[in-house]
C-alpha cells in the first residue's frame, strides 16, 4: 500500500461532499449571489462550474491525469453528473499511482513541489470553496446537511450560546 492512500481516501470522501452540498442547492438557488449588488461574490452554479473547471486543470497540468474538455455547463444536473463522473476517472487514476509518482516535482504555478503537496492543496481548495457554498444555502434558509459529522439541522450539532 502506498504511504500516500491517505490523500487518496480524502480525495475519495472529498469529492462525495462536493457531490453532496450541490445537491442540497434547488434550482432557483443557482443564481443567486451573497450581495446581489456586488458581482464579486459567486452564485451557486459559477461555484460548481469553478469546481469542475479549476479541478480539470489541476489534474490535468500537475497530476497528468486528463479527463477531456467539457464545455461550461449550465444546469445542477449537468454538472453534477460531468463532476461525478470526472472526479471517479481521477480517483481511479490515483488509486494507480506509486509513491514515487506522488513525490515528483511538478509545476504548481511555476513553483515546483511534490504532488502529494499539491494535493493537499486541491483538497484545500475544494473544501474552501464548499465552505462558501455552504454559507450560501445558509443565507438560502437551506438544510446544511452533515459533510464532516453532525450539524445543527440533523438534530447533532451543539449550539453553544
Amino acid at each position: 500500500m502506498s504511504r500516500y492512500q491517505f490523500l487518496i481516501d480524502t480525495y475519495e470522501t472529498e469529492r462525495l461532499k462536493v457531490l453532496s452540498v450541490w445537491g442540497m442547492f434547488r434550482d432557483e438557488d443557482l443564481f443567486v449571489r451573497p450581495n446581489p449588488t456586488d458581482p464579486r461574490g459567486r452564485n451557486a452554479i459559477e461555484h460548481m462550474q469553478h469546481q469542475c473547471h479549476s479541478e480539470y486543470n489541476w489534474f490535468r497540468n500537475m497530476f497528468e491525469i486528463d479527463t477531456g474538455a467539457r464545455e461550461t455547463l449550465e444546469t445542477r444536473a449537468a454538472l453534477v453528473e460531468a463532476y461525478s463522473a470526472d472526479s471517479a476517472v481521477r480517483l481511479d487514476a490515483l488509486r494507480e499511482k506509486d509513491d514515487a509518482w506522488w513525490e515528483t516535482e511538478v509545476s504548481f504555478f511555476d513553483v515546483p513541489r511534490s504532488r502529494a503537496w499539491i494535493m493537499v492543496r486541491r483538497i484545500a481548495h475544494t473544501a474552501h470553496h464548499r465552505g462558501q457554498q455552504t454559507t450560501l444555502l445558509r443565507m438560502l434558509a437551506r438544510d446544511v446537511f452533515s459533510t464532516y459529522g453532525p450539524t445543527a439541522d440533523t438534530n447533532g450539532g451543539v449550539i453553544y450560546r
